[in-house]
């Protein structure tokens, strides 16, 4: 698959720099494909895999989009300075209380997209949780929702890792991935809210896992 070589974006100026083959490397595809496949073995074989939760769903192995190196950026965690408590819905229609913590910024073809970025509050992380104390929870659904991918959304893992405001993350949506309810009924997964809608085609990360 021929890879266009994309601008670099100054970090200076807006604090987020999309990625090319070249900068990425062999190494990059390699680790991509080999996080693939670690998710496939725990979706097989883990006690915590939603097809050894509901054993009425049948596991036909993941599907996903070729390894796009256009949609790997960095950017700086743009934190709001009064974060707000907002109520996310859940796709068996409970509601949750998230905060909105911050946002990342890219830029894809020349334009410049935001996608905001969520935490848990403290009140809600129960003993035995606390690793989601540093969760940034990122959640989007995009031109592929509802046709070539899960039509309540995606979701991206980000860990916060530096409390210098220069600090660059990675966004990956290779690694995009879909909630468990995207499988199964059991699960609840929080619904990406109106304004987490990005207006582009993000070609990269898990596709449906079912027609």
């Amino acid at each position: 698959m021929k890879v266009k070589i994309l601008f670099v974006v100054s970090v200076i100026l807006f604090g987020v720099v999309s990625c090319s083959k070249d900068e990425l490397g062999s190494e990059y595809f390699d680790e991509i494909k080999a996080h693939r496949a670690q998710t496939d073995s725990l979706f097989k074989y883990s006690d915590s895999s939603p097809f050894k939760r509901d054993t009425s769903v049948k596991y036909e192995g993941l599907k996903w989009f070729e390894i796009n190196p256009e949609f790997v950026f960095k950017s700086k965690l743009y934190k709001y300075e009064q974060p707000e408590t907002v109520i996310v819905l859940g796709t068996k229609g409970e509601e949750r209380n998230q905060i909105k913590y911050a946002w990342f910024q890219f830029k894809y073809h020349g334009k410049l997209y935001k996608i905001n970025v969520y935490k848990y509050r403290e009140s809600d992380i129960t003993p035995g949780r606390e690793v989601l104390k540093n969760y940034l929870a990122v959640w989007f659904r995009d031109k592929t929702t509802g046709r070539e991918t899960y039509e309540v959304g995606r979701y991206l893992e980000i860990e916060e890792e530096s409390n210098d405001p220069d600090h660059l993350y990675t966004l990956d949506f290779n690694k995009a991935y879909n909630p468990y309810c995207a499988y199964t009924p059991i699960y609840s997964c929080a619904i990406p809210r109106k304004e987490d809608y990005l207006n582009l085609r993000i070609t990269a990360g898990e596709k449906k896992y079912r027609e």
